[in-house]
Order: structure tokens, then sequence, then C-alpha cells
């Protein structure tokens, strides 16, 4: 009844289910892996942390960046939070962020905002070290995080972490630059870090970079940020354009010292447009540090202001400055504003002095000593200038004509301080500290006329009177003459003058003096 199949078909029929068994064993192992890979790449794109991000520089971004170059940081906060929701992996979006707090600080000199906002470092790092490594955004993210809070960090005094964030900066930008040659904006971390390295004095950071190799030198750090600014607008990087113009300026004026600092920034700052607060601060900035004051007046009364901006009270300081630099005592209105507003570590021992100066040019000796005793007891020391007023309060009340003559030289009245200054006689000033100041207010007012032989006798007795007291009279009058002689190429009298600068010690100002005498010695080399 049943039909028995032979030994033959019995192997047929088994190789035949066996193979079907495979091949369907081999589908069903195929479709498992299949899943599964589907299940992780759907894990990895729910789990934080686990996704590629990228870098978008889109219009949301260009956006919220150029905002924060206008100091309208709320609503590039506003663009950069909108960002993150729609685009949570975009790398740009934390180095957005830190611009904000960088800018933030810049603007408000704040402590406790400083404790609170350098802990967004390492988690916004964090993101961009996890980004695609073949973007050239990647390493230069890294490294301008790093830049940004090391110059954050110097303002509150943590020079250890400043110097370790310049190491990584520069590390990173080397890196980079081997693997993008064509990427132009390593330039402009390397050239400022070049030149702010090449103007520091023999000290802490400098001695600890060095300690990595790192070392710096002024005239290429400006030429690198020099060409950078000449080139990008024709580039597709223009829109990085405003902040190599800001590190430019601020590496000219107070790096370098140099004398093409106010042309270089009028040029550089004509195409950035007027709603910039950020220009605003920049011209006036320079402007009253070269001496154009009636210009930095002007540039400070049209500022663009209202609440879309951030507040800044760093203006309102400088505004009194300016003013009281053409011997105008409103100026007493701008400090005080600026003490009311300011929430920050500098300048404030310095607004008491101007506020001090302003009595005693006013005639009122127990108005003076009412604002010294001020200085004396408020604010920090952290800032240069706020050392210097605290020294100064504790040398005395100043000689009011030489006061006059000392502002209206910083304003660039020139021929009005010499005005000043013919009114004293030399026999009528008792102290050595008051005759040093004498010769030396008059032979920066003849050099900035161009009577340089002139102002090279008077310097001369001013190194003579004052070479053994702690103004720095002395010291900057050797420095100015090293840098009349090299003008001349008398080069032998010039490094005498600069290593006369150098070699003295203990006065205000050391520093800044010893560190720009050294670098005219480099050039002389």
């Amino acid at each position: 009844m049943f039909k028995i199949y032979g030994t033959e078909n019995i192997r047929v029929l088994s190789r035949v289910m066996l193979d079907r068994c495979l091949t369907e064993s081999f589908f069903m192992r195929k479709i498992i892996i299949l899943k599964n890979k589907l299940f992780l790449a759907a894990l990895m794109l729910f789990m934080p942390g686990m996704v590629f991000a990228n870098f978008d520089l889109n219009r949301n971004c260009l956006n919220a960046y150029s905002l924060i170059f206008e100091l309208k940081l709320n609503a590039a906060r506003q663009l950069i939070s909108a960002e993150k929701r729609t685009n949570p992996t975009n790398s740009f979006v934390p180095l957005l962020e830190n611009y904000v707090d960088f800018f933030q600080l810049l603007t408000t000199d704040n402590k406790e905002d400083f404790d609170r906002l350098k802990g967004n470092k390492g988690k916004r790092l964090e993101q961009i070290e996890d980004d695609e490594q073949r973007s050239p955004y990647s390493l230069y993210a890294q490294a301008e995080i790093n830049l940004q809070w090391a110059l954050i960090r110097g303002r509150f005094g943590e020079h250890f972490g400043a110097a370790m964030e310049i190491k990584k900066a520069n590390a990173y930008l080397q890196e980079n630059v081997k693997k993008y040659p064509s990427f132009l904006l390593n330039a402009k971390g390397l050239g400022l870090i070049s030149a702010v390295l090449g103007s520091l004095p023999e000290g802490f950071m400098k001695s600890t970079l060095s300690t990595f190799g790192i070392k710096g030198n002024v005239k290429s750090g400006l030429g690198q940020l020099q060409k950078l600014a000449a080139g990008l607008p024709s580039s597709v990087y223009e829109p990085f354009y405003e902040e190599v113009v800001f590190y430019y300026a601020f590496a000219l004026v107070d790096v370098a010292h140099s004398p093409n600092a106010y042309a270089e920034t009028i040029k550089y700052t004509s195409r950035i447009g007027n709603a910039s607060l950020l220009k605003s601060y920049l011209k006036a900035y320079v402007c009253a540090k070269k001496g154009h004051n009636e210009e930095a007046l002007t540039i400070l009364a049209e500022r663009p202001s209202g609440a879309a901006y951030q507040i800044f009270p760093y203006l309102d300081y400088l505004m009194g400055i300016v003013r009281l630099n053409k011997l105008d005592l409103k100026a007493r209105a701008d400090f005080n504003r600026f003490l009311q507003t300011n929430k920050g570590v500098s300048y404030i021992k310095d607004s008491y002095l101007h506020l001090a100066w302003i009595e005693l040019l006013a005639g009122d000796l127990k108005g003076y000593n009412s604002y010294a005793a001020k200085v004396k007891g408020t604010g920090f020391v952290l800032n240069e200038r706020d050392k210097q007023a605290l020294n100064e309060v504790n040398a005395g009340a100043p000689n009011p004509a030489l006061l006059k003559a000392r502002l209206l030289f910083d304003g660039g009245y020139y021929s009005r301080s010499l005005e000043m200054l013919s009114q004293i006689r030399e026999s009528e000033l008792r102290m050595v500290e008051d005759k040093t100041e004498y010769f030396y207010r008059l032979a920066r007012n003849n050099e900035e006329l161009g009577k340089s032989d002139l102002a090279l006798q008077q310097y001369q007795k001013a190194v003579h009177y004052g070479k053994t007291l702690k103004a720095y009279f002395a010291a900057n009058s050797a420095l100015f003459m090293g840098k009349i002689y090299l003008s001349k190429k008398n080069y032998t009298q010039a490094r005498s003058c600069f290593n006369t600068a150098i070699n003295m010690k203990g006065h205000q100002y050391e520093n800044s003096i010893e560190s720009e005498a050294r670098d005219s010695l480099k050039q002389l080399n």
C-alpha cells in the first residue's frame, strides 16, 4: 500500500530538504542582522551623546554671529537657542554660545558671572570633540574656545589656567594648519597668540609657555592679522572679518603700541556697519589711546544705544576719560555713572582717582582727599590702571599744573599742554618727582610735535632726575629715547637706551615698559 523509495531517491530528497533549510536559515540570519542594525541605528539616533555632530554654518548661525559682534547678545541667544532646538548636533552652537559668554564677560567684567560661566567650557568642547574630524572647523573651534577663556581668565588673575589654554589653542591650530593649510582662519588665533606672547615681559606666563616651546613675535603676529584682515573681504570667510579687525586693532594699540594703530583701525573698521556697538567701542578706545580725543568724544556720543544692546559700563568710564582729557570737569557725571552701573572688578580705583583729580582741579583739596581714600579702600588691583591709581594716591596729591599738562597731552592737545608747562619754572619745582615729570611732559609733547632733538635732551634730564624713583617717567623716557635713536638709525645709542629702560626696576608700569624695550631690542638684533 505504501510506495517504498529506493536509497538514491532518499539521498536526493535529503539533500534538497537540507539545502532548503540552509537557505531559509541564511535569509533568516540576514533579516535578523538587518533588524539588529536598524535597531542600533535607531537607538543611536535617540541616545544623547551618541550622534556624530556637524558644522553647519547656516543663515541662522551667521545671523547670530553677526549679532554677537554688534553686542546684541540677547537677540543672538534667541537665535542660538532656536538653532539648538532644530539642529541639536550642529557644533557651531557650542562655539556661538562661547562667543556670547566671552563678550558678556568682556563687557560686564563680573567675577560672579565668570565663576558661573567658566563651567560651560568643558561641555562645549566635548560636543565638538565628538564631531567628524574631517571639518577644518573642528580643531579651529576647540582652539577658539580655549583662547577666549584664556583672554578672559587673565583678566581675573588666573594666569596658570590661561597659560594652559593658550598652549592647547596653539596646539590645535598648529595641527589644523598641517591638515588644512588653506584654511585662512587659522591665522587669526596664531597671529594673536604670537603677538601677545611676543609682548609679554619675562615672568610666569612667558616662562611657562616657553617650556612648551611656544614663543611669540609681535611683528610676525601683527603681520598675520593684518594680512588676514586685508584678505577676508574677498574670500569665503568674509563673515569673520569684524572679529579679525577686533583682534588686530587690540594687538596694534595695546600689545605693539604701534604708531599706526589709529590709521589702521579707522581703515579696517570703515566697512563695518554703524549698528555695531563693538565698532564704536573699538574706534573710541583707539582714538582715546592715540590722542584723537575729539573724535573719541563724537564716537561715544553717537554710539548706538537701546535695550537691544549689551550693557557696557566701561563706555561711560571711557567718556569720562576723554572729557577730562580736555579739562572738562563734567566728566564727574560719567565716572559716577560708571561706578553706579559697573559690577565688574576693573577701573574702580582708577575712576575714584579721576574723581579726586576733578576735585583738585576745582580747587577742593578736601574733596581730593575724600576720593583718594576711596582709591585706597575700594576696588581691586587686578587691572594695571587700578594698580597705578593706588600708587599715585600713595605718592600724594599731584601738582595741579603738571596734572593739567598730563591730561591735555593724553588727549592729543600737545600745543595746549606745552602752554601749560610754559607757566611752570623748573626752579619752582622742589620735589624730584615733579622735576622728573616736568621734563618728561615737555619731551613727550615736543616729540609729538616733531621736535625730536629737543625731546631727546628733555628725556635725558628726566632719566637723570628720576632713575631711582618709583614713578615711570625715567624708564619710559629711556624707552622713547631708544625709539627716537632707532628712527635715526643710531643703533648703538638705541640699544643703550633700551637696556637702560630694562635695567630700571621697581617702578610703575615696569612689566609693560620692559616688554616694549625688549621687543625693540629684538628688532635691532
